[in-house]
């Protein structure tokens, strides 16, 4: 078993009703994961448009059940009109999307966008571990 785990973290740009809600996640998501994380991201992508940023800078891991996560993430936004960009400064990531032909498929940034720059309202102690 390992020791690792995966945490997640929501937070919204501070002052800005209409900004992306962004989560950053650490650790792996993998598929002891899986299951957690879709039920948060399902959640988080119910409503109309939803504009959602995934941070993905603190993720050491990611297999085939968190792609899969990704995925049912971007579908469920795409259906409601909304927008999904992954934050991974990974060329590991990027390489890995474009060898499973989803180089194009998702919006990758390599930091969090603009609209984002300002600080984020994350509580102390906000990241909740998934497993």
């Amino acid at each position: 078993m390992t020791e690792n785990h995966t945490e997640l973290a929501v937070a919204t740009a501070r002052g800005s009703v209409d900004g992306p809600t962004v989560v950053a996640l650490r650790g792996e998501i993998d598929l002891g994961a899986a299951t957690s994380l879709t039920a948060r991201l399902d959640a988080l992508t119910s409503g109309p448009s939803p504009d959602l940023v995934l941070d993905l800078r603190g993720v050491t891991f990611i297999d085939c059940a968190g792609l899969g996560v990704l995925c049912r993430a971007r579908n469920r936004v795409r259906a409601r009109a909304g927008r999904l960009r992954l934050v991974s400064d990974s060329a590991r990531f990027r390489r890995m999307l474009g060898m499973l032909d989803l180089g194009g498929v998702f919006e990758v940034a390599s930091r969090l966008p603009d609209v984002t720059s300002r600080p984020l309202d994350t509580p102390a102690g906000a990241w909740v571990a998934l497993r």
